[in-house]
């Protein structure tokens, strides 16, 4: 299977990587819904059987519930695969999270990933969210000490504009950027992937499926009874206007993905992997069943005639 060098890393990367945002399960603010710890476990376990060889997860996801699913379906592993988490998201007694990147705070994070995720070190540590902005330098000089003393092996950013990664470059090189990328949101095409492209910093897109919206499986009435708690019912994405118009692309990409033999989802990853600046994709997988509607996104390329199909439809609808 073709890897991809991870900016100017030693890591070599899958096309796509697992993601464990939804593994968190309920009763957190950012909740995908109730979400069973065997089918996630099965869902690791399918992926990596398809060659899948790296995880992103993050301490906020499920208040730590993520990383320790992801450390129980890792456990005994005599070859692990390669392990991304975040920090700068901690949270009380209380379950409340407020946003800090101060020293003390990322060590502190560290340390309890490490514990949940049962490993000597973390291969990807990434500041979640550049908040508060003004202690960007304090937290990436945080992250940089902690490589320094091997607790993880390269650290990254995620959600940073160009000026944010500036600033980080200026204590210590970045690794990666984790953007949100998709066919419905396109901003990081004017300035971001073109200054990750010239500092060769890798770029781990995630949502490549719009959460979800792309895969194929959603429909209004599905839309409708999502779970309370989920995010996604307060994203304008899933409601009216934008969704019978974001419903209309799905049926478009299933007829290229029937050319094929792919599912609509797999045709939207392999669109955000078309981006020469892009080394993977972040692509959630909650059961078995999802791992084999996405996993033909490993191999699966668009033909430059598609790709000017899909342009021509998003221009026209």
């Amino acid at each position: 299977m073709q890897k991809r060098k991870l900016g100017k890393s030693e890591l070599l990367i899958t096309p796509i990587g697992i993601g464990a945002w939804a593994m968190g399960g309920s009763g957190w603010a950012f909740s995908w819904g109730p979400q069973d710890d065997q089918e996630s476990i099965a869902a690791i376990h399918a992926g990596l059987d398809r060659g899948i060889n790296w995880i992103d997860t993050a301490a906020v996801y499920g208040l730590g519930h993520s990383e320790e699913t992801v450390g129980r379906a890792l456990a005994g592993m005599r070859e692990r695969p390669y392990i991304f988490t975040k920090c700068a998201l901690p949270w009380n007694e209380q379950r409340e999270i407020k946003a800090s990147l101060k020293a003390d705070s990322v060590r502190k994070e560290c340390e309890a990933s490490l514990r949940r995720l049962n490993v000597d070190n973390i291969d990807l540590y990434q500041i979640h969210w550049p908040d508060p902005d003004p202690d960007v330098e304090e937290g990436w000089s945080a992250l940089a000490q902690l490589r320094e003393e091997g607790k993880v092996r390269f650290i990254g950013v995620s959600n940073f504009n160009v000026e944010q990664m500036k600033r980080a470059q200026a204590i210590s090189p970045v690794t990666s950027l984790q953007p949100p990328y998709s066919l419905l949101d396109r901003k990081i095409e004017q300035d971001i992937l073109p200054f990750t492209a010239r500092e060769n910093i890798g770029v781990i897109v995630y949502s490549p499926m719009a959460a979800g919206l792309l895969s194929g499986a959603m429909t209004p009435e599905r839309v409708a009874n999502l779970p309370a708690e989920d995010w996604r019912r307060r994203n304008p994405k899933f409601q009216e206007p934008q969704l019978s118009r974001n419903l209309r692309l799905v049926e478009f990409l299933r007829t290229i993905g029937k050319r094929h033999g792919r599912t609509p989802g797999e045709v939207a990853i392999a669109w955000t992997l078309r981006h020469p600046a892009v080394t993977g994709a972040i692509v959630g997988m909650r059961s078995p069943a999802q791992v084999s509607g996405v996993a033909g996104s490993i191999d699966f390329r668009l033909s430059i005639s598609e790709l000017d199909e899909i342009e021509a439809f998003l221009k026209n609808n």
